[in-house]
């Protein structure tokens, strides 16, 4: 897309509907939010996404709403109504056309509990790992970001978008000697279509920008937040087995309430390109 009117219009959008999906969303609010007609400003969203604003929008209310069954206790009918669903029966069809079971029959396989028991006994050296962590808070910060939506073991082109965001922000002048790198892990991939997980490759950002970010470069606010704290040592394709862990015993045995936030990811020591092995990243699960 070479319309960077037109961009700016699609962000515009994106941000709206990251904010307030959960809410009545129409075509007036849309149209406001874009200063577009909504049939154009489908077609733009068609291109980047290969499905309407509608479809966008249910898909993520209904991934949400597995989320919730899975990590929290409210019951089905509170949380059909948290994220946007006014009507519990149709919401009902809509979550059973989606993942072939109905919400209660959906929450008993998804039980943590469950769920820990079975990945112990498919990989009982997980239970021989103590999870070391703390709880920390921290501040408000801005992020430039890029978004990748695909498969997470998809490094390669993961890859290439901190590759892309590394060359806009030298372009830019916006790196420091003490710059830090963040990614965003928004969705759940167990629950989550591996075509639509969410990864945002980003620069916490130390002033604010002098104008708005080029391209489908973007920028956010994270809010002051609590998050338990945990360190992974060695490549990013094992970062799964320190995942695994996390959620197998910590999630568990710690009785943390999560947040309905993204878990953080921060690059402490990759851009210095040390051996494999010896690469850091801490991992921030947001909690209450």
């Amino acid at each position: 897309m070479k319309n960077d009117t037109q961009l700016e219009r699609y962000k515009l959008l994106m941000d709206y509907i990251d904010t307030y999906y959960k809410e009545d969303i129409n075509i007036a609010k849309i149209e406001q939010v874009c200063f577009y007609s909504y049939r154009n400003m489908n077609r733009i969203f068609m291109a980047l996404h290969q499905e309407t604003i509608g479809q966008y929008i249910k898909r993520v209310r209904l991934v949400k709403t597995a989320e919730y069954l899975k990590y929290s206790d409210q019951s089905i009918f509170d949380i059909a109504l948290e994220v946007g669903f006014s009507d519990v029966h149709a919401f009902s069809k809509a979550f059973k056309a989606r993942f072939k079971v109905p919400p209660a029959s959906y929450r008993k396989q998804v039980n943590p509990s469950f769920q820990t028991d079975l990945l112990l006994t498919l990989s009982p050296e997980v239970s021989c790992k103590p999870v070391d962590f703390s709880i920390e808070y921290l501040e408000e910060f801005d992020m430039l970001y890029l978004e990748y939506q695909g498969a997470y073991d998809n490094l390669k082109d993961i890859e290439e978008k901190w590759e892309s965001l590394w060359l806009y922000v030298e372009q830019q002048e916006l790196v420091q000697e003490d710059s830090v790198f963040v990614a965003e892990i928004l969705d759940d991939n167990d629950i989550c279509d591996d075509v639509f997980c969410r990864y945002h490759a980003g620069l916490i950002l130390d002033k604010p920008l002098k104008r708005d970010p080029d391209g489908l470069f973007r920028l956010k606010t994270h809010k002051r937040q609590k998050y338990a704290k945990f360190l992974h040592q060695g490549p990013d394709e094992k970062a799964v087995e320190t995942y695994n862990s996390i959620y197998a015993q910590w999630l568990t045995q710690a009785k943390y309430e999560l947040a309905d936030l993204p878990t953080l990811e921060f690059l402490i020591n990759h851009h210095l390109d040390p051996p494999k092995d010896q690469l850091l990243t801490e991992i921030y699960i947001p909690i209450e």
